[in-house]
């Protein structure tokens, strides 16, 4: 079997999962399904009109969440991004990506579920500089405790992409995430 297939697959498998959970986002995440039913593999970045992207929700022991401020579209957001070949898992493609903004390793944090707190489906604007199209990102947001405190040096950023972080406390998260991030650390 292809192993774009088999990716695919993987990635068809825990949105259904998540479906399972969540059924009201079911019309929202009909393209991704319908993409992932094809040969295109939908965790590259050059699949288009859109593909899978992993965020790391990583809150720490006094429920404060980290966020970074993206260089590029210059916004705070979870640690997160585009899921590399070496990547086995989706999970392990947040890991990666929290430890490489952030440096927040994989061996500081626990996953507090296997399954996204959140897929978040937004555009991303078109990049001329990297010859990317608008497109759309559907964002994986897995959660993760860190088990260590966070204070000074706990986080070494990567200035090639993000500019800054901040710890929030999560009773401060807005919407439908804050919300979900609430019910998995109540319990």
């Amino acid at each position: 079997m292809n192993e774009d297939y088999r990716l695919n697959d993987r990635v068809i498998s825990v949105l259904r999962d998540y479906l399972v959970a969540y059924p009201t986002e079911a019309e929202g995440l009909i393209p991704l399904l319908d993409l992932a039913a094809t040969a295109a593999p939908v965790t590259a970045r050059t699949t288009l009109p859109g593909h899978v992207t992993c965020g790391a929700i990583a809150v720490d022991t006094t429920f404060r969440v980290l966020q970074v401020r993206h260089r590029t579209l210059d916004r705070w957001l979870f640690p997160g991004g585009h899921v590399d070949d070496t990547d086995a898992t989706l999970v392990a493609a947040a890991l990666r990506e929290l430890a490489e903004e952030t440096g927040v390793l994989p061996s500081a944090v626990r996953p507090l579920r296997g399954l996204p707190v959140d897929i978040d489906v937004h555009a991303i604007p078109e990049n001329p500089e990297k010859g990317e199209p608008e497109h759309t990102h559907y964002d994986f947001r897995f959660i993760f405790q860190i088990l260590r405190s966070t204070g000074p040096g706990t986080v070494d950023l990567r200035l090639d992409e993000v500019t800054d972080h901040r710890w929030i406390p999560v009773s401060d998260l807005g919407g439908l995430t804050g919300a979900r991030i609430s019910a998995v650390l109540a319990g």
